[in-house]
């Protein structure tokens, strides 16, 4: 048999050398070897959802400018579960060029004083040991471990600089949160300096796409997967009132985070304000760390934008293409071991009046959905269902959705819908096997109210 060439002999011979030595180590140090493999227990406990920014021409402004040049963004994110330490998540994802980040600081709000934070909770962020980072185009960066104790459902301040033009191309749109972005560096400053002339606001999101949290190996996660309805469209601003939010307070007490993964004109088949659902369910649902299950709450979006403003040429979906969809999402959920629970759709007529998607709603477009609502329940498909509509549609008239839990523009609900839909949300059902109270979790977290 011919040998391969010296060179390639020694690569070969150097690395069973490795291999060797390192087995023998393991071998001689259970304790070596154990630490090894172990792993440390993050879970995510907040997201938003990257979209790509639109440009001018679309139906709804931005709200961000085009690019940050040596300016500080901050924003504040309510976390569902909490722990010792926590990291936070910076997307680049839609970018097209190289993201510099000079520096970042995690702190608690001031009580009382927007945008300020209490000056001894600021900490450093770090990013692989440096405060200064490169996200690349099209990727996500995650950072250091950061001491920070964060008690569950506790407000969390972010703030970033960017000190170089940074194209602002990845955001996430509807924060319903206020942002500020004021000029140079002020991530490590109490209290912004928000009279400058250069100072903005913006309930969009810059940047800040993640924040996980060291939370215990019998802590988990559910991911949900939605549109505008589940992204907050109409709860209170800088409340805390998406149904995810009275969502993540009932399962708070079990030690299971809440993650919205919900885009404002999201679609399951299609590009909408955010990419389609089974683009971005790699990202948003399956790598995040803890996830044990996710609620799908996609579909509104696909039957209702064509023929409107957002996709005037565009054909409806059949029911065959949208539980194609459904059925896709399902079989990648299970293939990581991942608990998919399908939500019905809410009722819509209509729905936006006096706007330019007044015809967002037809008697039509609603007999598909009601199509869908029947598969969601008795297909079996999906591993549990949460019936959305039975819960919030009007008894009388079945279509609309309740008075009580409208926010007035017929299609979203307002800040008591989104706590009915919560309240709708079976406990047993969605964490079989794990949704007894968990007191050990609640003494040593704490539950806020």
């Amino acid at each position: 048999m011919k040998l391969p060439n010296p060179s390639i002999q020694n690569i070969i011979a150097t690395a069973l050398s490795a291999l060797i030595l390192s087995v023998g180590m393991l071998s001689m140090s259970p304790a070596l070897s154990a630490q090894a493999v172990s792993v440390t227990p993050w879970v995510a406990t907040w997201q938003a959802s990257p979209q790509p920014v639109w440009g001018p021409d679309f139906l709804f402004p931005a709200n961000v400018p085009a690019e940050l040049f040596n300016q500080t963004v901050r924003q504040v994110a309510r976390v569902s579960l909490g722990g010792p330490r926590l990291r936070i998540v910076l997307s680049n994802t839609y970018g097209r060029q190289p993201l510099v980040v000079g520096k970042a600081t995690v702190a608690r709000p001031q009580e009382g004083d927007e945008g300020a934070v209490v000056a001894d909770s600021v900490r450093m962020v770090t990013f692989g040991g440096h405060a200064t980072a490169t996200i690349p185009p099209g990727a996500s960066l995650v950072s250091d471990p950061v001491a920070l104790s964060m008690a569950v459902l506790e407000q969390l301040v972010v703030s970033l600089y960017l000190p170089q033009r940074t194209p602002l191309q990845t955001f996430h749109w509807d924060g319903r949160q206020t942002a500020w972005i004021v000029p140079g560096d002020q991530t490590a400053v109490a209290a912004l300096k928000k009279q400058d002339s250069e100072a903005q606001v913006t309930t969009a999101r810059a940047l800040l796409s993640g924040i996980q949290v060291e939370a215990g190996e019998a802590a988990g996660a559910v991911v949900v997967m939605g549109d505008s309805i589940t992204d907050g469209a109409e709860a209170s601003l800088d409340q805390d009132h998406r149904w995810t939010d009275f969502l993540a307070a009932r399962l708070a007490p079990r030690g299971v985070a809440v993650v919205n993964a919900g885009i404002s004109g999201a679609r399951l088949l299609s590009d909408g304000m955010g990419v389609n659902a089974l683009a971005r369910l790699n990202n948003d649902v399956l790598t995040q760390p803890g996830v044990e299950s996710v609620i799908v709450m996609l579909g509104i979006n696909d039957i209702s934008w064509p023929g409107t403003a957002f996709a005037r040429e565009a054909q409806r979906p059949t029911l065959e293409a949208l539980t194609a969809g459904y059925r896709q999402l399902i079989a990648q959920g299970h293939s990581r071991g991942i608990r998919v629970i399908g939500a019905t759709l809410t009722p819509f007529e209509g729905a936006l009046p006096g706007t330019p998607l007044a015809d967002y709603y037809h008697p039509d477009k609603d007999a598909l959905r009601r199509q869908v609502n029947d598969w969601i329940r008795h297909s079996g498909a999906f591993d549990a269902v949460i019936d959305l509509d039975a819960h919030l549609r009007n008894p009388q008239h079945p279509a609309r959705i309740d008075s009580r839990y409208d926010s007035g523009d017929h299609l979203h609900p307002g800040d008591e819908g989104n706590r009915a839909m919560a309240d709708a949300v079976d406990l047993e059902v969605l964490l079989p096997g794990g949704a007894e109270l968990d007191t050990e979790f609640t003494r040593n977290e704490g539950v806020k109210g």
